[in-house]
């Protein structure tokens, strides 16, 4: 019997070709899809080359067009580009230069209070400057008295050839007397009213009323001195009994007894830059109140 033919060769080769076809040489088998895959993988990332390579020379390309073809427009964009930067500087400037002349203000208004509290300071200064000045002048008047009077004169007095002399205003500018009050004011001051007997005596009192006076000539800034016509209208006696007879020292249309009631029966004397005879003038004894003037006689 004849054996049946052998098909075991031929099936080996058949699997061994189908074997290498599909696993290949190495023996495993690569799906054909992923092989597709990879290939467009690849193939899109040259074109996404291509693109980056085309875009930038398409910008090139329209850098170099704008600059080769419109130049005033580069120029514009370049100038309006500086422009903005300058506005934005401008801009900061202006906020600062704001704020300095906010500052500016700010001090002007410090500054003007410190002047008006310099001023107000300032006017204190002057104030007591005026004030230190007449007390200058009192003492300095003091002591002209002191040297004046040099020992013989009772304090406040003022020594002027064989008499010692008190003004009143020498010692208050506000107090005042009528005659009679100012006659007993000196007695207790241990002398009497003034007696004027002759002209240096005259010129003496008069210059040291120039001194404590100033202003307007007027009887109501004058000093009682022992002057009357109260005995004998018109008739004018020093209270040492001395019947007066010079009439120049008498100012003009003086006296002039004024006045209805009582008349005007005592003397005062003032200081008369205009004429030094003319200081005297008569007023009413009891009701006018005056500075005075004492005279003690060396004894």
């Amino acid at each position: 019997m004849d054996d049946p033919p052998r098909r075991t060769n031929n099936y080996n080769n058949d699997h061994f070709q189908l074997s290498h076809k599909v696993f290949g040489q190495g023996g495993y088998a690569i799906p054909k899809y992923r092989l597709l895959l990879l290939g467009l993988g690849l193939l899109n990332v040259v074109l996404f080359i291509s693109a980056v390579v085309i875009g930038i020379n398409c910008i090139t390309v329209k850098q170099s067009y704008l600059h080769s073809r419109h130049p005033a427009a580069v120029q514009l964009f370049t100038e309006l580009h500086n422009l903005l930067n300058n506005h934005s500087d401008l801009f900061l400037a202006e906020e600062e230069a704001n704020r300095n002349f906010e500052a500016t203000v700010k001090n002007h208004a410090m500054l003007q209070d410190q002047l008006k509290e310099k001023t107000i300071i300032n006017d204190g200064y002057v104030k007591q400057l005026e004030a230190l000045r007449t007390e200058r002048t009192t003492l300095i008047n003091n002591i002209s008295a002191l040297e004046l009077s040099c020992g013989k004169c009772p304090i406040g007095f003022i020594h002027f050839n064989s008499s010692c002399y008190y003004f009143s205003y020498s010692e208050s500018s506000t107090a005042k007397k009528n005659w009679y009050g100012s006659r007993a004011d000196c007695i207790n001051r241990g002398s009497a009213l003034a007696v004027i007997d002759s002209p240096e005596e005259q010129a003496f009192l008069s210059n040291n009323i120039r001194k404590m006076i100033t202003g307007r000539i007027s009887w109501e800034s004058g000093f009682w001195v022992g002057l009357t016509d109260i005995e004998e209208e018109g008739r004018w006696v020093w209270i040492n009994n001395v019947t007066e007879v010079e009439s120049r020292y008498w100012a003009d249309g003086e006296p002039n007894n004024h006045g209805s009631k009582g008349g005007e029966d005592c003397a005062v004397i003032v200081h008369n830059s205009a004429n030094p005879w003319k200081t005297r003038f008569d007023a009413k004894c009891q009701d006018h109140e005056l500075y005075w003037l004492c005279e003690k006689v060396d004894e």
